[in-house]
């Protein structure tokens, strides 16, 4: 029974969702995302506290949120025509939006939030819950340069504020903010490169949300303590790590070079130039945690070991090796 009505409010999470990205109408679009916001409630909703007001968080600004986009597309008609110019309405509809999604300087909710979830639950809301306010946000092509502020602001928040945490929830959901930066950044220039900026960055989400859900990791203590005796799993973990940072040669990085060719492209070059700077400092942790981790004196025969993960683990993992191979092949064939 359980597992049935977790199924059915999925499935209403993953249809209102589609109902926001397939219309052409701005009052469908926010009638998609309140019924994502119905079922995405109770697959939050878990017997601990800190789920209980995590939800409650999530909630009550959605529910503010959603209630400015409902005002600005009544007060601006049902199809919302903005002119050229920026005006009040579509201000406050790109500042709902980015708060919707989390991004700074509207992120406070944010990694209170994440803090309180579970693991699978995370993935959802830093993955699947942006896909909605980034399509809305992709019409409004207009407010460049308050949304140039916004992908400016993710970044350097993000990077200074992750730098003191000790909850890995938290490096999460800095880091989250920190690619929402980027994905802005993408939307601005390309839907295309949106999408493979989504997927790339879903699919190493998804692997470290694995890892991290099946050995309940919760504090920075255990990823430098655990898999003492397996470090084959630690390297693939933390080459996940390395991956998300956007470290070349990893897959990560791919995306970010494709948004920052399509930024310098479309003339975006102080932001462009601010977008990198500010995520070499996400990098940093990153980078300090792993090392950090790796300088446990350990006697484990590392070939060994190799038994402990099973091998569709390895070969979901093998592709963060290949991914300068990945592109050589995708400019050599386009």
């Amino acid at each position: 029974m359980t597992n049935l009505y977790k199924m059915i409010f999925f499935n209403l999470m993953i249809l209102g969702t589609l109902i926001t990205i397939s219309s052409y109408s701005w009052l469908a679009m926010w009638l998609g995302m309140e019924i994502n916001l119905l079922a995405i409630i109770p697959l939050m909703i878990k017997k601990e506290t800190y789920s209980k007001e995590a939800t409650m968080k999530y909630f009550f600004v959605q529910v503010f949120t959603s209630t400015l986009v409902f005002f600005t597309i009544i007060s601006s008609g049902p199809f919302l025509e903005f002119d050229t110019s920026i005006t009040k309405n579509q201000i406050i509809l790109v500042t709902a939006l980015l708060t919707k999604m989390g991004a700074a300087p509207f992120h406070y909710w944010f990694p209170e939030v994440i803090k309180g979830l579970t693991w699978p639950n995370i993935f959802l809301m830093s993955t699947w819950q942006k896909i909605a306010p980034m399509i809305m946000l992709n019409f409004l092509t207009n407010s460049t340069l308050f949304m140039s502020f916004a992908i400016i602001s993710s970044s350097i928040v993000s990077g200074i504020q992750g730098l003191n945490q000790t909850s890995v929830r938290k490096i999460i959901a800095y880091s989250s903010i920190n690619h929402t930066g980027w994905m802005i950044s993408s939307i601005l220039t390309s839907t295309d490169t949106w999408i493979a900026y989504m997927m790339v960055y879903s699919f190493i989400l998804s692997t470290m949300t694995y890892f991290f859900n099946m050995f309940n990791v919760s504090w920075m203590q255990q990823l430098n303590f655990m898999y003492t005796d397996k470090k084959n799993t630690k390297l693939i973990l933390f080459m996940n790590f390395l991956s998300l940072g956007g470290l070349p040669p990893f897959i990560g990085f791919f995306p970010k070079w494709l948004v920052i060719m399509m930024m310098l492209k479309n003339g975006f070059f102080s932001t462009c130039f601010m977008l990198i700077i500010s995520t070499l400092i996400t990098l940093f942790f990153y980078v300090r945690l792993t090392f950090s981790s790796f300088s446990n004196k350990t006697m484990e025969n590392v070939i060994f070991v190799i038994k402990h993960l099973s091998y569709p683990v390895i070969l979901f993992n093998i592709f963060f090796l290949l991914s300068l191979i990945l592109y050589m092949i995708y400019y050599s064939l386009f």
